[in-house]
C-alpha cells in the first residue's frame, strides 16, 4: 500500500503498520488486519431499567450498538422494527426517549454517566414530525 505523508513523501505501509493517510493526520491505525481503536473512560447508563456499558465519546446508538441492541422501537404505522440506519442524524429511525430531553436521534446525542434511556419511547408523547417519519 501507497500512502502519502503531510510534506508529500511516499512510504510503503507493511500490513502491521501504522497507515498515515492525507494531510498529516491518521485516517486508520492498523495492527495485522484488525483496527486499533482508542475507546474513552468506561461509563454506564440504564436502558429500560438494565445498566449497559458504555465509553465517554460515543454515541447513544454506538453504546447500544456495542451491547448488541439492533432495535430500538417499532414504526407507529407498520409495526416494523428501527434502529440505527443513517447514523448521521438525517432519518428519525433511531429515535428514542431519554429523561429530561424527550425523543432524541441517538445517533446524535452522546451517551452521559448514569444518563437514562428508553427505548420504544415509552412516556414520552410523539411529535407530528416524529410519526411522519414512520
Amino acid at each position: 500500500m501507497i500512502c502519502h505523508r503531510a510534506g508529500g513523501a511516499r512510504h510503503g505501509v507493511a500490513g502491521n503498520e501504522t497507515a498515515h493517510m492525507g494531510r498529516g493526520r491518521a485516517m486508520r491505525e492498523e495492527v495485522g488486519r484488525r483496527a486499533v481503536v482508542e475507546r474513552g473512560k468506561l461509563i454506564e447508563f440504564v436502558v429500560d431499567g438494565e445498566v449497559l456499558p458504555a465509553y465517554v465519546g460515543e454515541t447513544i446508538a454506538g453504546a447500544l450498538t456495542a451491547a448488541g441492541r439492533r432495535v430500538f422501537r417499532h414504526s407507529e404505522k407498520t409495526g416494523s422494527p428501527r434502529g440505527v440506519f443513517c447514523g448521521i442524524g438525517i432519518c428519525f429511525d433511531c429515535l428514542v426517549a431519554v429523561e429530561g430531553l424527550g425523543r432524541v436521534r441517538s445517533c446524535m446525542v452522546e451517551v452521559r454517566p448514569g444518563m437514562r434511556v428508553s427505548l420504544e419511547g415509552r412516556g414520552v408523547a410523539a411529535s407530528e414530525d416524529d410519526r411522519a417519519t414512520d
